[in-house]
Formats: C-alpha cells, structure tokens, sequence
C-alpha cells in the first residue's frame, strides 16, 4: 500500500513522542523533595505557596505584583482539590509542609512537561514532524528546565502557555486563520499573567502577522492581529484580574520589579561578569547544551540563506530582542532565560534535522548511524546534566545535614547566627513547638535582617536600625560583630557559602566581611563542617547559579558550604 510508509513514519513518530514524554516527566519527578521540608530557595518559601494558602483567609487580591498571580491561584485550586478544605491545607502547611510542596512542585512539572509536548506540536507545524520531535527532546532534555521543574516557581510554568502561543503562531504562518490567530493570544496572555516576561512571545506573533499580511489580505491580517491582541489582554486579565480591579497596586508592583531587575546598586555583590548579554548566552551553552545552541545559531542562518523570511520573522526577533534587553539590566540569572529556550529549540531542531538529512542524502551515511551519532552528540551533555542533577538532589541537602548535627549537639534554646541560606523557619521544629524558648523554636537566633550600620558600614546613630535585604547581608558584616554576639550570649555562628562567597568573590567591596570571617576563624572553634563536593573534588567558585542548581560535576549533593563555629570569648568561653 502506498501509505503504509507514511502511517508506519506516524505511528514510529508517535511512540517516540510518548516515550520521550514520559522520560521528561520522569527527570522532573526524580529528586522532588529536595531540602524539605524546609524549603532553600527564597522565591518558593514565600512567593507563591504561601500566597496560594493565604487566599483560603482573605478574597483573591494579591495586593502584591513583584509576581504576576496565575502560578498562585492554580496552586490554590489544586490544594482545594487536592486537600479537600481550606482549613485541611492550612494545618497540613504548618504540621507537615512537605506534602503541600510536593504537590505545588509536580503541578511545576506536569506543566513543563506539557510544554515539551506543545513544543512538539509547535516544531511539528513549523517544520514537520521529525524537526519537532528533536526540537521537543532538545528542549525537554535541556538541564535547565529540568532543575527548575523541581521548584515550585513560576519559570517552568510558564514555558506551557509559551509554547502554546508558539503553537497557534506556528498555526498563522501555515494557514492565517482566526482560530491561530486567537491560540497565540491566549498563550501570550497566560505567558505575561504568569510571569511577565513570557509574553516575549508577542514579538513573534507580530512576526508571523507581518509575512501573514505580506502574503495574503492586508486588512484582514490586521483584523486578526488586533484580534489576537484582544485575547491576549482578556487572558492576561482573567487570570489576573486586579490587574485592572487594583490597577494602582498592580503597576507599583511591576515598576518595583523593572527597578528591582534594572538594580538600584550598580554592583551586586558576587556578580562574576558585568555583561549580562555575554551571561545569557554562556548560559545556553550549559543550560541548553553546547550542540543545541551552535545547531539554533546555525538555524537562523539556514532560514536567512535560503530566504525563508516568513519563519525568520518568527523565530528569529524575539530571542535576540529578549537577550539583549534581559542583558541589559544589572541583575541577570539563568532561569531568567528560560521564555525563549523553545524558540532555539525550535531553530536547533530544525538545523540538526538538515543536518542529518544532508549526511543520509549527500553522504550516503546509514540512517541508523547517522540518527544514532546525532542523537549521542545532541542530547549527551544534557542528558548527563540532568541525571548528575537528580542524583544530587535525591540526596540529603548539606543544611539539612548541618541542622540534624545541630539538633544533636547545640542545646535547644540556644541562642545562634545563622547566615540568611536557610528558610526563616530552619529553627523550627516543624509540627511542633520547643517549650525552651518563647515562639516556639528549638534555637533563638539573631535578627540578620536588621543592621546598626549604614551602607558603608558606618554606624548609626544609638538604638538605630535600618533593614537589610538578603543580598546586602554580606556587606553588613564587621569583626567587631563577633565581641557583638558574645555579649548577648550568642554563642553559635552557622556560616554558608551561599552568602560568605560573595564576598570572596569580589573582596574589595567588602573588606569589612573578609576580616569578619577570618576573626572568626581565628577566635571560634569550627565544631562542624560539610562540603556539597564530591571527595577529592575541589570547591566550584561562587556563581549566583551554579551555587543554587549545582550544575558542575563537582557536586556531590544539594546546598552550600556550612560550617558551625562555636564563640569562645566573652560570655561564650565559659560555657
């Protein structure tokens, strides 16, 4: 029969995809619990499940827009379903916060491995089924989404309506229809009301409206662009309707944001480069992969060679757009690259198929062969990325080990610094309260959120204090602290490497901090220490993300450096 090739293609087509799907979801799954139930990162502790419970107690306004709504509110209809009742998911969120994490986490990981599959259908439109299946294992496999699908974050979550905008643009340069044309509005609109940067999609929209209108009817080009437009602010809008009920609250939030990603200090201490452009596109090569990233540099060629100016227009402007200004701004981080990791999958899917076609066609190479060695050195860092990941963070975090030893040795009651690399309920004994001090924790610790020094380490004026945020902490350290600590019979100093490498990262804007921990060293006796490295591997030098996602292969397992000091000065030594 002349179309059983083609059914045998679809159906081989179909069974990778799912299998490739599964597999996906699995490397998302794997190592979920990680640090619980104390959660580490900063963003998930109190941004979003927090936010999502707080809606069981008051009506649906954030009354807070640093972070669009639309993660928060899903979390908050799963733990309704999932739970059962309000007043059920707000006990199990103090008693056992990890079942509550576990399931905000999955929803992350469900979502990001429906973008893998949405990437597919977008590839699939764009440049045919087996493009699509590559682009969707580049991008399902990349390290990058993978580590953040473990975190109850809005990044991943957000690669879903993404890739449906990609799905229904993909769809308007095929055929221009309405109903594309309304597909690509709703994913920008869910994109930018779940984390406001995934609306970059609007620029490829435009794109494909521009060759649209080239090619076909002009005024019923714009009457579908102005349509999809349309869908995109009912989207945005319905899932985060104070956007316009709190208009005043919503834009303060994103002005705060733009001020807080453009940075008020122009050096943020432990920043490694000062071109975040160049940060950007070093990250694709790890957090993509080396091959992906030259094979989508090679795609957009492609496209421009051959004069495929209508898919140029679509995939080639955002990403390029996106770089240079997310590059432009004085705090850049990995996962903040993470709205146009689709858009290069799709170009690198596309290349590497053209590729391998040129070597099975022109070369005469086995398709085996050819299929096998492309899949080997497309997909090879990444899947060792990301296995290497999950191992790590199947393992036991360095604070959570640090906190177990500190259970055992340091009395409970007593009082302790602890550095801010630990959620503020690290002192807690979670589900339960310690009769040995007044709120309830096992240890009092010293208040690291408020200084009696300016900015430059100067004092303030007697029984004056100012707030410190979690980034400025380092520059708030002094070696007088430590005759500080003794003197209101602080005797413990947990120390980590999240926050002292920033400052041995870059000693000379904070001197004050070195001279802090090397009195320490000298005048404290180390009583433990743990490493996240494997033996015999050295420390990886401070980097704002390979010190949170743990990418080298150096490490062993989750978390920082920690090490436990106890005083023996002062009130100290005689205890």
């Amino acid at each position: 029969m002349p179309g059983a090739g083609l059914v045998t293609a679809a159906r081989r087509h179909r069974v990778v995809l799912v299998a490739l799907l599964a597999i996906t979801l699995a490397l998302r799954l794997w190592g979920i619990k990680q640090g619980l139930p104390y959660s580490y990162n900063s963003d998930e502790a109190t941004h979003f499940v927090p936010r999502a419970i707080a809606y069981f107690g008051h009506d649906y306004n954030p009354q807070y827009f640093l972070n669009p709504p639309a993660y928060s509110y899903l979390l908050h209809i799963v733990f309704e379903l999932w739970f059962g009742s309000a007043d059920a998911t707000r006990r199990l969120f103090v008693s056992d916060p990890t079942t509550v994490f576990v399931v905000a986490r999955v929803v992350a990981a469900v979502l990001g491995t429906m973008a893998v599959w949405l990437t597919y259908l977008a590839g699939r439109r764009l440049f045919g089924r087996t493009a699509g299946l590559v682009a969707a294992a580049i991008f399902g496999l990349a390290f990058l989404p993978i580590f953040y699908s473990h975190l109850a974050l809005n990044d991943v979550p957000t690669l879903a309506p993404v890739a449906l905008a990609l799905y229904g643009v993909a769809g308007i340069v095929r055929n221009g229809s309405w109903r594309d044309y309304a597909i690509a509005g709703v994913g920008i609109g869910l994109g930018a009301a779940t984390k406001y940067t995934g609306g970059i999609t609007i620029v490829c929209l435009l794109g494909a409206f521009a060759g649209d209108a080239v090619s076909g009817t002009p005024l019923q080009s714009v009457r579908r662009v102005l349509g999809a437009v349309a869908c995109a602010l009912l989207a945005f809008v319905a899932a985060n309707p104070y956007s316009v009920l709190d208009y005043s609250a919503f834009h303060a939030g994103v002005t705060l944001q733009q001020s807080l990603a453009g940075g008020a200090d122009p050096i943020k201490l432990g920043t490694t480069t000062t071109s975040g452009t160049a940060y950007y596109l070093w990250t694709l090569t790890w957090g993509l992969g080396w091959v992906p990233a030259i094979a989508a540099a090679g795609g957009a060629g492609l496209l421009l060679v051959r004069r495929w100016l209508a898919l140029a227009a679509v995939l080639l402007p955002a990403p390029i757009a996106f770089i240079i200004f997310m590059g432009d701004q004085q705090r850049f981080f990995a996962r903040w690259l993470l709205p146009v990791f689709e858009i290069v999958s799709l170009l690198a899917g596309y290349a590497i198929v053209e590729v391998v076609h040129w070597l099975i066609v022109r070369r005469r190479v086995p398709v085996g062969i050819a299929v096998a060695a492309a899949a080997v050195i497309v997909l090879g860092q990444s899947v060792a990325a990301a296995v290497h990941s999950d191992v790590i963070l199947s393992r036991a975090d360095t604070r959570n080990l640090t906190r177990a030893w500190m259970v055992d040795h340091v009395p409970a009651g007593a009082k302790i610094v602890v550095e801010p690399v630990v959620s503020e309920d690290w002192a807690q004994d979670i589900g339960r309260a310690n009769p040995a001090t007044s709120t309830g924790a096992r240890w009092r610790t010293w208040n690291t959120a408020v200084t009696n020094v300016d900015a430059d380490g100067r004092p303030l004026p007697a029984g004056e204090h100012r707030l410190v945020p979690v980034d400025q902490y380092e520059r708030t350290l002094r070696p007088e602290l430590l005759d500080e600590y003794a003197r209101a019979d602080v005797c413990w100093v947990v120390v980590g490497s999240l926050q002292a490498g920033r400052s041995f990262a870059q000693p000379g804007i904070a001197p004050a901090a070195i001279g802090y921990y090397a009195q320490l060293a000298d005048h404290a006796r180390l009583e433990y220490s743990v490493t996240p490295f494997a033996a015999r591997s050295r420390a990886v030098p401070f980097n704002f993300d390979w010190s949170i996602d743990y990418y080298p292969g150096h490490y062993a397992r989750p978390g920082p450096e920690m090490s436990v000091y106890r005083l023996t000065s002062g009130r100290c030594a005689s205890r």
